[in-house]
């Protein structure tokens, strides 16, 4: 017997959870703040690309070919048992990334978004990691998608606010596809929002 093929809805959320996943938001998010701050294309690409390359390209290449070896389910981790070396490669990628940045003497919006970044993803791994068994799997992908918007309202106003509804069309994929609870979903979306946007505005008030 040949399993059924996936509903049309299922098959949205899959392409919702690929072409809005949390290595897209953190290679776009960094351009944005990158062209916010500095006014120009070439500080866009430049320091876009030094947190795109420490939040998402480094952590993608060792979290794709663990999956490819068999180390993990997927490229999205979704065991969380399987998430302890893909979370603590972010943290210490994008930690390298903060150094490589206050040495470059980077603007300051950059230095507080990759902090942003590296103090959520700490929180998740506490979160995620707990003893015990009794870690909760709150989703990345809703966390990542709030946050960036959050990120992009302090930096550019509030009217980027409303695209939290591609947000919320993240959250949903993730419980569309059973892979996270509405409450793990709802958790990543409180954590983005409080935890990456208030520490970006912190950020720029400390650096600043």
């Amino acid at each position: 017997m040949q399993p059924a093929s996936p509903t049309p809805p299922r098959r949205f959320a899959k392409l919702v959870t690929e072409v809005l996943a949390p290595w897209v938001w953190v290679v776009w998010l960094p351009a944005a703040i990158g062209w916010s701050a500095t006014g120009t294309a070439f500080g866009a690409l430049v320091w876009g690309a030094v947190v795109a390359v420490f939040g998402a390209v480094i952590p993608m290449a060792v979290i794709v070919h663990g999956a490819r070896r068999g180390r993990w389910d997927n490229h999205h981790v979704t065991r969380r048992e399987d998430r302890l070396v893909p979370l603590l490669t972010c943290v210490g990628s994008v930690g390298v990334g903060i150094a490589a940045l206050a040495l470059a003497d980077a603007p300051h919006e950059m230095i507080a978004l990759a902090a942003a970044m590296f103090s959520t993803l700490v929180v998740t791994t506490a979160i995620t990691l707990a003893p015990g068994g009794r870690g909760w799997k709150i989703s990345v992908h809703s966390g990542v998608a709030f946050g960036a918007i959050a990120i992009l309202a302090i930096q550019s106003g509030p009217w980027w606010a409303l695209l939290w509804s591609a947000s919320a069309l993240v959250a949903w994929s993730r419980v569309e596809l059973g892979d996270h609870t509405t409450g793990q979903v709802c958790g990543g979306a409180v954590l983005g929002v409080l935890g990456g946007g208030g520490i970006y505005s912190a950020g720029l008030l400390l650096l600043g």
